[in-house]
Parts: C-alpha cells; structure tokens; sequence
C-alpha cells in the first residue's frame, strides 16, 4: 500500500518551498510555490472563469515550458499582481531566464487567482491592491514546512457554505519517485455529502489526516449537488469566476512540458472526485503541474505506464488535499 511522503506535504518533492502571506483585515492571501530552478511545467484549466497568467508560457508548442515559481492568489484579478511581485523579488536574486550573459533575470511566474471579494474583509484598497507586497512576502516566507487551512490564498476560501482554504498531500511511489499536491479550494461545489460530515473524499484518506469520518450505511445520497443554490445566489456565490479551486500537482519524474500537461488533466479528477459539483460554469478551476527532473522514466511504452501512474496518483493527492483543507480550516491547530 502506498504511503504519503515524510511530510504529508507537496515539499516531499525535494527543492519545492511553500510560503503563505495573509492579510488579515481584507480576508485574504497569497500563496507561492518556488521551484529549485526552472523546472519543466505544465497547465490545465476545467472551470468555466478561470483567472490566470503565464498559461500560454506553459503550452507545449511554445518556446519556454517551465516554470521558476507557481503563484497562487485570491483577490480575483487584482490578485494576478502577486506574481509582478514574485517576479520582481526573484529577478533581484537573479532567478530566471538569461537571454544575454549580463542581462536582467527573466523568471517564469504562472499564476492563478480565486474570488474571494465578497468575505466581508476590507477591500477599500482604492489604487494600491495589496497584491503585489503579498507575494513578496509569501516568496520570502517559503519554507518546506507550512500551514494548511485559512491560510494565504486559503484566507478568505469557502468551500460551498463552509470554509475552504489550503491543503497538501504527497505519496511516496517508491524507488524515489514522490508525488504531491497543494491546493486553494473556494468552490461552489460542497467537499462534504448531504450529512454535512462525510468528506466526498473519505475513500481516499491516508491515517486519518481529514478526521476519519465514514459515510453512514445505506449507499450514497445523490442528493441535489447544490442544494443550498438560493443561498449561493444571496452571496453572490452564482458568479462566474467567484468560485474557484486552484493547484499544483508535483513530482520528481523528469517530465516534458506536454507530460506535465497530462499529469495536470488527470489530476482533475481529484477535484470531481471531493468536489460535488466540480467545473461549473462559475468556478475558475485551474491545475499546474512541475516535474523536478530528478527520477529518469526511462522509455516508452513503460514511460506511458508510469506517467499514468504519476497522474492517478496526482489525482489521489489533490482529492486528500482537498479534504485536507476543509478540515485544517474547520478545525484549525
């Protein structure tokens, strides 16, 4: 039976950092993952308002493929500035991209943002969003151990009608060969069955990390999804783009572009998997995916078989993720 990693956590692949930076009074946050360098990287968006940057930059036809950090933000569009930041603060440290030997450090920062305006927090920022020093901040707190729950991007998250907020989980598949997610759930769908207990992603917890609650006998309520939908509405829930579950999947497998893409598409079934609905027209549902290099895959046809090993096992780590989240968010240590 497979494991998770040391740390539970997507900083089981060795050279990945997380950092969150959380302000409290506009109920919101970013949250970045920094790569050891640029590191092969791929995208993949299901939700139907998604808010993003550098996705093209990710495309496996186009010239770069990598990524040096991953950025993930609320604040809706304004929360795209956290990368300005990332970017900026990395650039300094002459992280990137060298088109001359003497030149400026280009890094790659793709980002992704979710909706979180209407949590009550103060937003008057007027023409100074905090955006941008958030990021800073959360590039210079990013530590391989890090909080889950209301947290950075997770701050002002909800998840359906209860809090949402970030969560990580890794497998370790053996021969150095590590998996990891982490993820920012604000969806419009709910995490829990129609008991209001059940996580629709109990079936995949590892020593009980999301509370160890079993569904009750009698099979499973296919209840309306979305039963709370006129409570939704009232708080401007029923938007596009105002919902939105946001991640990255990680590995150690020396991966193209093209195949962390696929990585990325397989690891959505996590989100359907512990999400009842997933990528509906209001969510901004957006997965990347990293490879470090570091574990050879060899050839195919045995390459094929074992990078759909990974992206069922990305999709394993996002669904625990998102359990994960709800829990650290409900019950916050």
């Amino acid at each position: 039976m497979l494991r998770p990693g040391t740390k539970n956590l997507i900083t089981d692949v060795s050279g990945l950092l997380v950092g969150h930076a959380t302000d409290e009074a506009a109920r919101t946050g970013v949250t970045v993952l920094l790569c050891g360098s640029a590191w092969a990287a791929g995208v993949d968006v299901r939700g139907g308002g998604p808010g993003v940057r550098e996705s093209e930059t990710l495309a496996a036809e186009n010239l770069v493929g990598r990524a040096h950090a991953i950025v993930l933000a609320g604040g809706s569009v304004f929360g795209l500035a956290a990368a300005d930041g990332v970017v900026s603060a990395l650039s300094g440290r002459g992280v990137g991209l060298h088109l001359k030997h003497d030149s400026l450090a280009i890094p790659i920062v793709p980002a992704a943002v979710l909706h979180d305006l209407g949590n009550g927090g103060n937003k008057d920022w007027g023409r100074t969003p905090p955006y941008r020093e958030l990021g800073i901040h959360a590039l210079s707190s990013a530590h391989a151990e890090f909080e889950l729950g209301s947290h950075g991007a997770g701050r002002g998250a909800t998840a359906g009608l209860v809090k949402g907020g970030i969560g990580s989980a890794s497998l370790d598949l053996g021969s150095g060969l590590i998996v990891g997610a982490l993820i920012a759930l604000n969806s419009v769908g709910s995490a829990f069955m129609p008991d209001g207990k059940t996580l629709w992603a109990w079936a995949f917890e590892l020593d009980g990390e999301f509370g160890g609650v079993s569904p009750p006998g009698g099979g499973m309520d296919l209840s309306d999804p979305v039963p709370e939908g006129s409570r939704l509405a009232q708080l401007g829930r029923l938007q596009a783009g105002a919902n939105t579950t946001l991640g990255v999947i990680a590995c150690t497998a020396d991966l193209s572009t093209a195949e962390c893409k696929r990585v990325a598409m397989m690891a959505h079934d996590g989100i359907a998997r512990a999400v009842r609905p997933a990528h509906t027209p209001f969510d901004g549902d957006t997965l990347f995916a990293v490879a470090s290099g570091g574990s050879p895959l060899g050839r195919y046809p045995l390459r094929a078989a074992e990078l759909a090993r990974i992206g069922s096992a990305g999709a394993d780590c996002v669904s625990r993720a998102i359990g994960r989240a709800v829990h650290h968010a409900e019950f916050p240590r």
